[in-house]
């Protein structure tokens, strides 16, 4: 009886892993019982990593990652331009409690978005929030934000992500608005979260890209001067996993 209530009071405590371990310690074998200590630790232990690996399937939701990626699956090849120590000093996510910004550049294919993504999973997994997002899209939704009065929360909502990601940038020139936009994004962010840029431009030429002088400084000093730049080289990996799909493909015919 002391344990049905027991159980009841769990359950409507939202305690449902600790239910379960009760469970399984309740069914064990009276030759097999735990000591006091023992049964505690395995109660308060299943509780925790039930919370724990919830925690962490919101935080992979809320980050849009848009495929599935981590750093561990990161092909590092001194030819492709990216170091396996790197990726490791990366993988502590150092670089986001120091609050500093990550540059991934490139051209099309080379794995930039995969890096981008993979940079917020590990955020996720130690545990801070992230958000990945093209850059044409958001500044396409801080537009509609400003006409139906949703900027400032908005500007808010995006203040709070430690890990920004904002991949595609300048893959086409951007209107002024959206120059001042981008920049009010930076600026909250600035000494406070890490933002991680993917960009088919090198930096050197990001000043001549954005056109306006005055607000490429200030969108460069707030990314640039304090980032881990990795510059991507080697043919396309979506053209290479087409033609192998294609040969896979032809095989299979013949």
């Amino acid at each position: 009886m002391i344990n049905e209530e027991t159980m009841k009071k769990l359950l409507e405590l939202r305690l449902h892993a600790m239910a379960d371990a009760l469970r399984e310690l309740i069914d064990k074998p009276p030759g097999n019982k735990l000591s006091f200590e023992e049964q505690i630790g395995l109660l308060v232990d299943r509780e925790w990593t039930d919370r724990q690996n919830r925690q962490l399937a919101r935080r992979l939701k809320q980050a849009k990652l848009g495929m599935s990626a981590c750093l561990e699956d990161v092909r590092c090849d001194a030819a492709r331009g990216i170091d396996r120590s790197v990726i490791r000093s990366l993988a502590t996510c150092q670089w986001i409690r120091s609050k500093q910004n990550v540059i991934a550049i490139g051209q099309t294919g080379v794995g930039k978005s995969y890096l981008g993504a993979a940079l917020a999973q590990a955020a996720c997994r130690n545990g801070f929030r992230a958000l990945c997002t093209r850059v044409p899209r958001l500044l396409q939704e801080l537009a509609v934000a400003r006409a139906d009065g949703t900027y400032v929360a908005a500007l808010n909502r995006l203040a709070q992500v430690n890990v920004l990601v904002l991949d595609d940038f300048l893959i086409a020139p951007l209107k002024d608005t959206e120059r001042r936009d981008l920049l009010e994004v930076l600026e909250d962010r600035y000494g406070r979260s890490s933002t991680v840029v993917t960009s088919q431009v090198p930096t050197k030429t990001w000043h001549e890209s954005l056109a306006d002088p005055t607000l490429a400084d200030a969108i460069c000093d707030r990314v640039v001067h304090n980032a881990h730049v990795l510059s991507l080289r080697g043919p396309s990996i979506r053209k290479q996993r087409g033609m192998n799909e294609e040969t896979e493909k032809t095989e299979k015919k013949n």
